[in-house]
């Protein structure tokens, strides 16, 4: 994200001061006088810009900033054995949001721009050491800086709205509030999706140009439809690195490869952040893409369309004053003659707030299978004599509120059978993996 339109200004606070120097801010609605709240009390470190970012959100623009790092420590997984690997990953993610109803009395509409510089040490991260289908971190990328989405918002009250720009489907479809606690990718969106859809499907960190319209018929019930772009990385992309070949900058645009529709039922209840019952998320949902390119996972030639299922259900268990329990179990399908996964499943349970006086903080527990598809498991025995079954990840994960704007995340994880046990080059099984790490996350 770049703030040099205003002048040459590199911060949001500058940023805003140049805003107000303009008079966009003007009106009276800032003073010198502004006081902030001591750093352990403010909800971002950088705090209202002395007033600035106050201002500027009740002219409807919102500008968020938040930082990312994480050190995870990974033996076993693909590497030759013997011995444990580091990596450091980062990301910068920078959003401005608008309401253009408070900006110029647009009523209902609004707009989205998300940005990330994403860099990690000596450009190695968990997953060029483990060779798992499920990626260890849901922050991996190639190193670069990316435009993720960018899109403009039509609501019509609450009986729906329409969404349409450069839009990630992992946004709103397949999601889990209780599985956002764990930072292996696939409790995001998931591995039947991200190893079967051409390069990943529209998902971090390759969003697509799409379409996504929402009906909510009841005020429980809500109804999504969208259809994006086939394939992220772009035209003709044959890269083993469709990240940083064919769509680096995330501003390719591509309309091609077919087209990817995604449907999805949702019943949600006691969502409200004053609610006092259980809360509850039942969703259902379906895809079909209209592609060319899915390899047949026997044969190894081209076959055209996939589609797929899958559920979700993600259930507070108990309330109390300041703590909940939670569950979460989710599933896919897809045909098997045409994807690498068959079958998915995941599950777990969320604590919040059981520690004394650490209300905040929450404790999660994940456990996904990635079933290798019948095909694939067949063409790799009759190649290699390798019988690949399936890849199964265990995740403990603890979210320390250090304070409002930080937080720091010790995880472990294991994953059993990376890529359903395949092997290295040197024609070894790949060992299972152990994933130490931590992570923390700064919000600006």
């Amino acid at each position: 994200m770049s703030y040099t339109r205003h002048r040459n200004f590199t911060t949001p606070r500058a940023c805003a001061t140049a805003l107000l120097a303009t008079g966009l801010l003007a009106g009276g609605l800032v003073t010198a006088s502004a006081q902030e709240k001591s750093l352990e009390e403010r909800d971002k470190l950088t705090g209202t810009w002395g007033g600035a970012r106050t201002a500027l959100e009740d002219k409807g623009i919102e500008i968020g900033v938040v930082y990312i790092g994480e050190v995870l420590g990974i033996s076993g997984g693909a590497k030759p054995a013997g011995g444990t690997h580091a990596t450091y990953e980062g990301r910068l993610d920078v959003t401005i949001n608008t309401d253009l109803e408070k900006l110029v009395g647009w009523a209902g509409a609004k707009t989205h721009v998300r940005a990330f510089q994403i860099h990690s040490a000596q450009g190695q991260n968990a997953a060029n050491y483990v060779g798992s289908i499920a990626d260890p971190s849901n922050i991996d990328a190639y190193g670069t800086t990316r435009l993720f989405t960018a899109w403009f918002q039509q609501e019509f009250g609450t009986w729906g709205s329409i969404r349409l720009g450069q839009l990630a489907g992992d946004d709103e479809f397949l999601v889990s509030t209780t599985a956002g606690g764990l930072i292996n990718g696939t409790f995001g969106w998931a591995a039947i999706m991200a190893a079967n859809l051409p390069s990943g499907g529209p998902a971090y960190p390759l969003a697509t140009p799409g379409v996504r319209l929402q009906v909510n018929p009841t005020e429980n019930i809500s109804l999504l439809g969208a259809v994006f772009a086939g394939d992220p990385a772009g035209k003709n992309c044959t890269s083993g690195n469709q990240q940083r070949d064919c769509n680096r900058f995330g501003t390719t645009f591509s309309l091609d490869g077919g087209a990817f529709w995604l449907g999805e039922a949702q019943y949600n209840f006691n969502q409200d952040k004053d609610a006092t019952g259980l809360a509850g998320s039942y969703k259902v949902g379906a895809w079909y893409h209209t592609g060319d390119r899915f390899l047949d996972q026997y044969y190894q030639s081209n076959r055209s369309t996939d589609w797929g299922m899958y559920g979700v259900v993600d259930q507070m268990l108990w309330r109390g004053k300041d703590a909940s329990t939670s569950i979460f179990v989710r599933g896919g399908w897809t045909p098997s003659d045409r994807n690498v996964v068959s079958w998915y499943i995941d599950g777990g349970v969320g604590f919040k707030g059981f520690v004394p006086g650490r209300e905040a903080d929450t404790l999660t527990i994940g456990v996904a299978h990635s079933k290798i598809s019948r095909e694939a498991a067949a063409y790799s025995f009759d190649n290699s004599a390798l019988r690949r079954t399936g890849e199964t990840v265990l995740e403990v994960s603890y979210i320390a509120q250090v304070n409002p704007w930080w937080t720091v995340q010790p995880d472990f994880q294991y994953i059993a059978k990376p890529a359903g046990g395949a092997l290295r080059d040197d024609g070894s099984v790949v060992d299972d993996a152990y994933v130490f790490g931590v992570r923390t996350t700064i919000t600006f």
